[in-house]
């Protein structure tokens, strides 16, 4: 929490801090919950139960939670950032709109906000905790060039690209995202330590090619991606990209985060 904080005050660095922000008009100016575990708890009331992964707080009476929500067999990750009386609401609108056109889209009411990493849950949350659904900014596409992808093997269903993927390497504990990706622990079959993966279709070249650019234009984010066809497969064990993209007939599309 407090690291959203600094990193909107200092995203124009070169020039100084950048003005204040208020929050948007339709932030709800009060709400009954103020600390993250008052949050968690009712997500967990309201049928959002949410597993604590790291829990930060703060001297000015504020607290971080980030956790685990489980909807409907579909798991998605949540970041709840309560302020306490230290933090200005200027200084929230602030962490708010830099938050927002990083693409994140978060849910907010009184003193706090969420980041709903599956914007797709987003309203879920709301509805939860009486906040309001804040849209993350679509970010512009950088226009790095791909090498050549090969334009097969195509899959009708994750399931089956996880299926060839633990063929090779290892795909266990699989979980759908709830936006058409499916993540697993891979690694195992070949000696690795289980790491994760994140598995997408695309439904044409297009929409692959930008998923591709979007996962390589993060600075200080290392990334390594096999794909092929109508595939992606984000690998958190970046020394497998190689084997898993030649043994699916694939390429390897990485970044070094320099």
């Amino acid at each position: 929490m407090a690291a959203a904080i600094l990193l909107a005050s200092s995203a124009a660095c070169s020039g100084g801090p950048p003005p204040p922000v208020p929050l948007p008009t339709e932030v709800p100016a009060t709400s009954p919950y103020g600390t993250a575990d008052e949050l968690l708890a009712a997500l967990g009331r309201n049928g959002i139960p949410c597993t604590v992964t790291l829990h930060d707080a703060q001297r000015d009476g504020g607290s971080g939670t980030d956790c685990t929500a489980v909807v409907d067999g579909v798991s998605f990750e949540n970041e709840i950032s309560a302020f306490g009386p230290g933090t200005n609401l200027d200084a929230i609108g602030t962490s708010v709109a830099y938050r927002r056109g990083q693409g994140q889209t978060l849910v907010a009411a009184g003193r706090w906000y969420v980041y709903v990493r599956n914007p797709a849950y987003a309203a879920r949350v709301a509805e939860a905790l009486d906040g309001v659904v804040l849209p993350g900014k679509d970010l512009p596409v950088p226009s790095y060039s791909l090498p050549a992808i090969p334009a097969a093997p195509r899959y009708a269903t994750t399931q089956q690209l996880a299926d060839a993927l633990d063929a090779v390497a290892g795909c266990t504990d699989r979980k759908d995202t709830g936006d058409g990706a499916l993540t697993c622990r891979t690694g195992s079959r070949i000696g690795h330590s289980p790491n994760c993966a994140t598995l997408q279709l695309h439904p044409d070249d297009a929409t692959r090619d930008k998923a591709l650019r979007i996962a390589i234009s993060h600075p200080g984010v290392p990334v390594s991606l096999a794909t092929a066809g109508n595939w992606t497969i984000n690998l958190c064990d970046y020394t497998l990209a190689d084997q898993v993209a030649h043994a699916l007939g694939g390429v390897v599309v990485s970044y070094d985060g320099r």
